[in-house]
């Protein structure tokens, strides 16, 4: 770590409130991810189209590596999101020998309607709390923000 980075302390956590918000985040992302059907695409498809939406243009080994996939697997991904008309490879400006992947403006439109329709579904279904609990959530989920990335 680099010298200018302050360094974090890890305060003790009790095992069952990282369960908990482990649960809670899993079933958040399951209670959304139905709007994701209307795209027609399959769940490692969207994945990777989200990563280079929302990561910008990167090479294939990039992108595996982010997807945790290997690169031959991610390839055959590709493949099928550029046939789509959703991404699309282009030089690498950097390195001749090498192409980044990036979402095309079909695929930007696809991800921006399948983030609206998401959002949409959330918002009904946080609809449910009281003012006292959306207010709650909202200063959990700007403390989640927060949140320091786990350390490589």
């Amino acid at each position: 770590m680099s010298s200018h980075l302050r360094r974090v302390t890890a305060k003790p956590v009790s095992v069952d409130l990282a369960e908990r918000l482990h649960r809670a985040a899993i079933l958040l992302l399951r209670r959304v991810r139905v709007a994701d059907l209307e795209t027609g695409l399959s769940g490692p498809k969207l994945s990777a189209l989200s990563v280079l939406h929302f990561g910008g243009p990167m090479r294939l080994t990039d992108l595996a590596a982010a997807e945790q996939v290997r690169a031959p697997t991610m390839s055959k991904l590709v493949a099928e999101l550029e046939e789509e008309g959703l991404a699309v490879k282009r030089a690498d400006a950097d390195d001749k020998r090498s192409a980044r992947i990036e979402v095309t403006a079909k695929g930007r439109a696809l991800m921006e309607e399948g983030r609206k329709r998401r959002l949409a579904l959330l918002r009904t279904q946080l609809g449910r709390f009281s003012a006292s609990e959306l207010a709650t959530l909202d200063a959990a989920s700007k403390l989640l923000l927060r949140a320091p990335k786990a350390e490589s």
